[in-house]
């Protein structure tokens, strides 16, 4: 298992770059479901 982490030297490469990319796609996902949020509370408001 240990081995599996490890990847022949490059784990720290190899799970730097899954964490950066989940993260930017966890970023792009947010991101308009925010907006929504924000342009629903501001139409309300308006009312």
């Amino acid at each position: 298992m240990s081995e599996f982490f490890h990847m022949g030297g490059h784990g720290l490469y190899v799970w730097l770059a899954y964490g950066i990319s989940f993260a930017a796609l966890a970023i792009l996902a947010a991101r308009p479901i925010a907006a929504r949020r924000r342009l629903t509370r501001r139409g309300s408001d308006e009312r």
